[in-house]
């Protein structure tokens, strides 16, 4: 049986990722204790602003390395949303240099975009291009997505990239490597094909 924790990392409305998820029909709570996370099959982090922030409030609660324990070896589902996704990298480059997660090789810069015809943040509906065969975009008939974010996670692991979307430069958009997946939109926010998306990473066995 699935059990989902959404880790409540105090930077995002987690609110609204558990209210998918019940309308989903899914099990699932909302903690930041380590011992809801080795109780899981599947963890969502959400998040929303500034990397440094999310990594130091995931320190203080021990989630670094529970979090880095548990994926690697209880194998449980893992699932970054937004800024989630961005702390999968090795390193943010926020402010100043930050140590993230390290669950997929890579590192989380801002846009390199000319900002007079790009608006950074980026903020809206963008369409996510397929790479390879995604686990998470199946039974997705129309693949756009809800925006909101000035960074995004550059992964090294090539083999790792399942979508890409174009908002002035070619960025990652979702990430699938083993047990731990990410997405840069808010698939809370996206009406129905963001339900999909959940429904799919949710019923991961």
């Amino acid at each position: 049986m699935q059990r989902i924790t959404i880790i409540d990392s105090k930077i995002g409305n987690v609110g609204s990722v558990k209210n998918a998820l019940d309308y989903l029909g899914f099990d699932n709570l909302i903690s930041n204790k380590q011992i809801d996370l080795s109780r899981s099959t599947h963890v969502i982090l959400p998040g929303v602003g500034s990397f440094p922030t999310a990594m130091e409030n995931l320190k203080r609660w021990g989630l670094v390395d529970a979090v880095s324990s548990l994926v690697v070896k209880k194998r449980i589902k893992f699932l970054g949303v937004c800024l989630g996704m961005q702390l999968l990298a090795e390193t943010g480059q926020e402010g100043h240099k930050t140590r993230g997660l390290g669950l997929i090789k890579g590192l989380t810069r801002r846009f390199e975009v000319d900002e007079k015809i790009y608006r950074i943040p980026h903020v809206g509906w963008n369409e996510v291009k397929q790479v390879g065969q995604s686990i998470l975009l199946k039974g997705v008939k129309n693949p756009s997505f809800y925006f909101v974010h000035s960074f995004h996670f550059v992964p090294s692991v090539k083999n790792a990239i399942r979508g890409v979307t174009d908002y002035g430069e070619k960025f990652v958009s979702i990430v699938e490597k083993e047990n731990v997946f990410g997405v840069q939109f808010h698939p809370e926010k996206s009406q129905d094909s963001g339900l999909q998306v959940l429904k799919n990473f949710c019923s991961i066995t």
